[in-house]
């Protein structure tokens, strides 16, 4: 059973005060914890936000740690493991939400692995239809519990929700390189692989909530596809687009993928940043955008 407990939470611009609340009463009742949460902005540009957040400093055992200097996803998630104690840590992702009371305690009882990965649930809501971002998690999500992510447990590896040993993240820092979205939870699992640590997938979700427009998610895909351009190298077997574009090749179809691109790109943008987004298109668009970084 685990006893000691550091929560750390990488935030921008997202109001993390919920989140806390919860994790904080979990921890409080969970016998015989030790335990710290702290929150660390990286730059946040909303002023509102921030001064919403400054209430976690409120909370027994909580921190807000404002950063002036935007940094990136794998800087502040090392910079959360130098600001913390104990020798477990639990990474959660701002945007998500804690809907299981039995979250926590279910993570206490994983002390005989190095990394733990619980997954992510989206919430049903037929409202929601419109929502790309919402639309490609839903169908992502459809074949993922943790008896078929366990099957490829480095390739389905994501920072979002995951338990780890200190002296794991001390031994293996996230890569620093990657400054953009996107990517860098991939790397990290090759390197835990490389490295012969041993992750296991429960069933232990978050919930995702807090989706961006079309146009956002749209640019963050872009921003991702050009980041996975950047480290293709070290992605090449744990990318599915690399491995897709790779069969285009053997195919000698890459000619075709990037025709398409150019006649039709613009209108599966269009399509994905509408009122009526589809994952064809947004597929689509996906792979074409990637053919045009890698040109």
């Amino acid at each position: 059973m685990i006893t000691e407990l550091s929560i750390v939470i990488p935030t921008y611009d997202k109001d993390c005060v919920q989140l806390v609340e919860v994790l904080s009463e979990h921890a409080s009742q969970a016998a015989n914890l030790c335990y710290e949460i702290i929150v660390a902005d990286d730059g946040s540009t909303d002023q509102q936000i921030i001064t919403t957040n400054r209430r976690i400093n409120t909370f027994a055992c909580c921190r807000y740690i404002e950063r002036q200097k935007n940094v990136g996803r794998a800087a502040i998630r090392n910079f959360l493991v130098s600001e913390s104690h104990f020798p477990w840590l639990l990474f959660i992702d701002s945007r998500m939400r804690v809907r299981d009371r039995h979250f926590l305690q279910s993570y206490l009882e994983q002390d005989d692995m190095d990394v733990i990965y619980g997954g992510y649930v989206v919430e049903e809501k037929a409202t929601m239809r419109h929502c790309l971002r919402y639309l490609y998690e839903r169908h992502f999500l459809l074949n993922h519990p943790a008896s078929v992510r366990q099957r490829h447990p480095y390739l389905d590896f994501h920072t979002s929700n995951f338990l780890v040993r200190r002296s794991v993240l001390e031994r293996i820092p996230f890569d620093e390189r990657f400054k953009h979205y996107g990517y860098e939870d991939v790397l990290y699992g090759r390197q835990l692989e490389e490295a012969n640590v041993r992750i296991r997938h429960i069933d232990n979700p978050v919930l995702f909530s807090g989706f961006e427009s079309n146009e956002a998610f749209i640019e963050k895909t872009e921003e991702a596809l050009v980041t996975l351009y950047s480290f293709r190298r070290e992605l090449k077997d744990y990318s599915r687009m690399i491995q897709l574009t790779d069969k285009l090749r053997h195919w000698h179809l890459l000619w075709l993928a990037r025709l398409g691109f150019r006649l039709f790109g613009k209108q599966w943008r269009r399509k994905c940043v509408g009122g009526r987004p589809t994952l064809r298109a947004f597929n689509l668009y996906r792979v074409g955008y990637y053919l045009k970084v890698k040109r």
